[in-house]
């Protein structure tokens, strides 16, 4: 029988138990011969990491720069159980032609589930009528707002994006979907189902927008108070991507107003100091970055996790793989 590999875990202590419960922990153990103690430094197992051949890494994992690839000269694998590896995989990592993995896929499912619920939420004007309702006032039929025929307007084909357009067309709503994206064709939005436009065209014709764009240079406040202008009254914004894709400011200023709706997942910054206008105002929902995978979820990122040491094992190609020329467009 072949000798297993040496795998070393990665992350922070207290999520251990739940990224890898015991039942996922056992099928790790059969794989590769695991380092007992969970690594949340280079320098704390330097015989481990010595002899390691795959990191399974997950949130907390300290960055793997040249320092920590110089402590593990036999690595040839880093998988992560979470999202995104920008915040520890740098590209030292690919050029040593180390093979990395992301649960993104596994954490994507959550996130989609969260963003088609959200927007019923808004195109029924959630909110406003919660409001009114603590006033005493009891809309009457012909004031009560339905989804059906609602335009949303989805701004990012990443694979939430793309799943948040597959579910609002599956809906028996009958909802209108828009995309914008510099990245997709007008065939290939065509073959999702969606409407490609610009973006300041989107936003004219959407009732809600809900973003789904990766964090980076370009994206940095690409819903400004120019592109919240063009929404029409009442329209609603719903972000469960970054905080800094949206100018919280420029929003809150929009929301203040009574003009537009807010559903924020995420926020800039994050967390929202304690007296941030958005706190108080009726019109807007604020939750703690809970979208993704949480508490009993997460056993999902590990789940994948083990499912892609078990194919690298096998010496399959991983389906979370991870190439250093994806960094510019991922989250």
């Amino acid at each position: 029988m072949a000798e297993r590999p040496k795998l070393v875990l990665a992350m922070r202590p207290d999520i251990l138990d739940l990224v890898l419960p015991a039942p996922l922990r056992a099928r790790l153990d059969a794989l590769a011969d695991v380092h007992p103690a969970v690594v949340t430094g280079w320098d704390e197992a330097p015989a481990a990491l010595a002899r390691a051949e795959v990191l399974l890494t997950g949130w907390g994992c300290p960055p793997l720069d040249e320092a920590a690839l110089a402590r593990a000269p036999r690595l040839t694998a880093v998988i992560h159980a979470a999202g995104s590896v920008k915040g520890h995989v740098r590209p030292e990592v690919w050029q040593r032609g180390i093979a990395v993995s992301s649960a993104a896929d596994a954490n994507a499912g959550p996130v989609i589930e969260f963003t088609l619920a959200t927007v019923r939420l808004a195109a029924r004007g959630t909110l406003r009528a919660a409001a009114g309702y603590a006033r005493g006032h009891v809309p009457g039929f012909d004031e009560r707002r339905g989804a059906d025929g609602a335009t949303v307007g989805v701004i990012g084909a990443s694979r939430i994006g793309r799943g948040v357009v597959a579910g609002l067309l599956a809906a028996p709503a009958g909802f209108r979907v828009l995309l914008a994206d510099p990245y997709v064709s007008p065939a290939d939005a065509e073959a999702l189902g969606a409407e490609l436009v610009a973006p300041d065209d989107l936003f004219r014709r959407s009732d809600i927008v809900t973003v789904h764009a990766p964090d980076l240079p370009e994206t940095h406040h690409l819903v400004d108070a120019h592109r919240l202008s063009l929404l029409r009254d009442g329209a609603a914004v719903i972000n469960t991507a970054r905080g800094r894709i949206v100018d919280t400011e420029a929003l809150t200023r929009e929301c203040e107003a009574g003009r537009l709706d807010a559903y924020l997942d995420v926020t800039e910054p994050e967390p929202l100091p304690a007296g941030h206008a958005l706190h108080r105002l009726p019109n807007v929902l604020l939750t703690p970055h809970i979208a993704g995978c949480q508490g009993t979820e997460v056993r999902r990122l590990g789940a994948y996790a083990v499912d892609e040491v078990d194919r690298w094992v096998r010496g399959e190609p991983l389906r979370g793989a991870v190439r250093a020329g994806d960094l510019a467009r991922i989250a």
